[in-house]
């Protein structure tokens, strides 16, 4: 059984930056443990799978090891492929998830914009994990899905060498660690080794913390957000009441075609 395949880097205007997305466009659903045997053999930090329903389209993410809620670069690649390169739909698309529906739209300069939920965080004590996997104290911790540590500037950010078996000792699915940005309003790097992934290169879901996180601190709904892993991205965010918005580029990068075996191919149903 073949099915089509797509790479595409979100949060980037050119291939090889930004966070590499694997796009599998399916007819109907595949039984979980195939899904998460294809996710595991692409081996990026997430792959997305959508089917059209009665209802619209729904959405789901697999990173290598688990199935998740959220995933913001490669719910951006899946708005891009149907809207810009499949030309499916046109303006805008919205998938049914596990976390609501979640809106892409064609936004000005070339860019695609998701509309997320606000999932602002709570002050936390840091756990002895988050300050020996991170080898540094942040300014403030704070909780929502993900585990948020601040910091004080960008530098702090950029010289953090996590331990990242001790950072899977914690009880979440990543850590955001932020901080001001030089030139940007606010910069962030993403750990997440228990879902099989040291750090995350561009991480969409988590700016639903970060975004009401730095609108409150700087007094504006409006700001720029760079993530500062190696292969970096930017992101043009905004605080809507309890939804974010998050815009970015994305550009295919690979397209093509697996061999799934029929026999752990069947359908749900």
């Amino acid at each position: 059984m073949k099915l089509p395949i797509y790479q595409i880097d979100a949060f980037a205007s050119d291939v090889f930056r930004g966070n590499p997305a694997a796009i599998v466009p399916l007819e109907q659903w595949l039984e979980d443990a195939t899904m998460q045997a294809i996710a595991s053999e692409n081996n990026l930090a997430e792959t997305a799978f959508f089917v059209r329903e009665p209802s619209g389209w729904r959405i789901r993410w697999f990173t290598p090891a688990l199935e998740i809620d959220l995933c913001g670069h490669a719910t951006l690649a899946s708005g891009w492929l149907l809207m810009e390169h499949l030309k499916t739909v046109s303006g805008s698309v919205t998938f049914a998830s596990a976390s609501g529906p979640l809106t892409v739209t064609q936004a000005d300069a070339g860019r695609l914009q998701l509309e997320f939920p606000s999932r602002p965080g709570t002050p936390l004590e840091p756990a002895p994990a988050l300050l020996e996997g991170l080898g540094a104290r942040p300014l403030e911790t704070l909780k929502a899905r993900d585990v948020m540590a601040v910091f004080g500037s960008e530098d702090e950010l950029l010289a953090l060498r996590p331990n990242f078996d001790r950072l899977a000792d914690l009880d979440t699915i990543g850590i955001i660690a932020t901080a001001p940005g030089r030139d940007v309003d606010f910069v962030s790097r993403f750990f997440a080794p228990r879902a099989g992934i040291n750090e995350d290169p561009v991480t969409g879901s988590a700016h639903c913390t970060l975004i009401p996180y730095w609108a409150k601190r700087l007094g504006r709904s409006s700001l720029r957000a760079r993530q500062v892993s190696p292969r970096g991205g930017d992101l043009w965010c905004a605080l809507q009441g309890e939804r974010v918005l998050i815009g970015g580029h994305a550009v295919l990068y690979l397209e093509g075609s697996i061999e799934v075996p029929a026999a752990v191919a069947a359908a749900r149903g």
